[in-house]
């Protein structure tokens, strides 16, 4: 049995029984590093029993490189690329994606920008034409370009109203100060107000910018088809080398800043330093989020905060590993009479984490569920796609895929300790709440 095989195998016998859609166990072969003629490199995975092919493709660099006065540029760019390109208008280039039955979608990060497209075997030809025109030849017309405008704006009228969204702009203001992680994605009314058809030309130069790209491909392809297709599909992308921005710094202020808006729940979201996904000790600190938050109605901030006391429906906790820092953080929702014990309860949990680290009880749970539901992650070709271009991105080689498992089977309690020391502190943590809480310092001023 391959390598891939050995991790989707499992996956498969699960799914099987609910009829739930899954890649055929023959489709799952080793990974091959394709190189095209034309220098570009992908990951492979050859399935030809299914008559469709998935590609994921990653552009570093995403909305942090966009200019000061341009913030929203790379969102904006986002959603023009299939509002028409080459000769197709925007209704003629969808109708002639239903057409082909190409399904795609582009998207704009923090730290890239995402292609994502699945394609018949009977039309690929055509539908790499046409994504192709997508990424090099968009017409952003004057038509499309408003009314696209105008839905961003819509968008960030309700986002100005909408708590979750208040709440994560203002913790990302407090952590971040003036670097660009602390900017909206969508940019905000004034700078997308301002943004035109040579702005987006421009973001389209550096966004998909080839010199720093990750490729997931799965299915009815060979290596040497692929290869051509590559250069067909990307070879015509700008090929610039550039140097990203360095380290961004974390405020060093971690005192509670509540937002006032008149809800009958508060919400809360707390955040600190994290780990590099390249840091030796991020698997263990994985495994130890979730045992904390990350596990659902098994972690130890469900037991405490919901199920002992009755706080909330739902606590939770995150590793958020980005190029330039790396968070732990989390969130919790709760009424305003209660949220200041809810946090209290986070607090102590954290302080018990360093203090006291995990039981081995808690640690093989945590294990069998970690390696137990890595399968499921490559139950459908896109999915696969997904985790190839992610792992490429993240300067893994292949056989992170057979060793991961392993790597989360080798942590001990004394690792726990290890990292839970090196991370786990109350005081560290900058909570923002917004609502109007109980038992919690006023806020200077209510929300927008």
């Amino acid at each position: 049995m391959s390598r891939l095989a050995r991790i989707v195998a499992p996956a498969l016998a699960l799914l099987a029984p609910l009829g739930l859609p899954f890649v055929p166990a023959q489709a799952a072969t080793d990974v091959q590093v394709v190189t095209s003629p034309g220098g570009i490199t992908a990951w492979l995975v050859e399935e030809p029993s299914i008559p469709m092919v998935a590609i994921e493709i990653t552009f570093k660099g995403g909305a942090s490189r966009e200019p000061d006065d341009k913030v929203g540029v790379t969102s904006f760019l986002s959603t023009m690329l299939d509002e028409g390109a080459g000769e197709l208008e925007s209704a003629a280039f969808s109708a002639r994606a239903d057409q082909l039955a190409l399904k795609y979608g582009f998207e704009a990060g923090r730290d890239s920008f995402s292609v994502s497209a699945r394609m018949l075997s009977e039309t690929r030809a055509d539908s790499v034409e046409l994504l192709r025109s997508a990424l090099v030849e968009p017409r952003f017309d004057p038509e499309p370009l408003e009314r696209m405008r105008a839905t961003i704006l819509a968008n960030l009228r309700e986002a100005a109203t909408d708590p979750q969204a208040i709440l994560a702009r203002t913790w990302r203001e407090a952590m971040f100060g003036d670097d660009p992680y602390a900017r909206p994605l969508e940019g905000t009314p004034e700078s997308v107000a301002a943004i035109g058809a040579e702005d987006l030309r421009a973001a389209r130069e550096w966004a998909l910018n080839r010199s720093r790209m990750a490729i997931g491909v799965v299915g009815d392809i060979t290596a040497e088809e692929l290869g051509p297709l590559l250069d067909r599909l990307l070879g015509d992308l700008p090929n610039a080398p550039w140097e990203p921005l360095g380290p961004a710094e974390l405020a060093a202020d971690r005192s509670l800043e509540v937002v006032d808006f008149d809800i009958p729940q508060s919400t809360a979201s707390f955040v600190q330093e994290g780990l590099a996904r390249d840091d030796p000790d991020f698997i263990p600190a994985y495994v130890m989020n979730h045992i904390l938050g990350g596990g659902g109605f098994t972690s130890r901030l469900t037991e405490e905060v919901r199920e002992k006391r009755g706080l909330t429906y739902g606590v939770y906790s995150y590793l958020a590993p980005y190029d330039r820092a790396a968070l732990m953080a989390g969130g919790v929702s709760s009424a305003n009479d209660r949220v200041a014990e809810a946090i209290e309860v986070i607090r102590a949990e954290w302080a018990r984490m360093r203090d006291e680290g995990v039981s081995e009880e808690e640690l093989d749970a945590a294990k069998r569920y970690l390696t137990g539901a890595y399968p499921l992650r490559f139950d459908a070709n896109a999915k696969i796609a997904g985790q190839l271009a992610g792992l490429m991105e993240e300067g893994f080689t292949p056989d992170y895929l057979t060793e991961r498992n392993g790597l989360i089977e080798a942590v001990s309690v004394d690792d726990i300790a290890r990292v839970a020391g090196r991370l786990m502190d109350p005081d560290r943590l900058k909570v923002v709440v917004i609502g109007q809480p109980e038992g919690l310092p006023p806020a200077d001023q209510p929300a927008d």
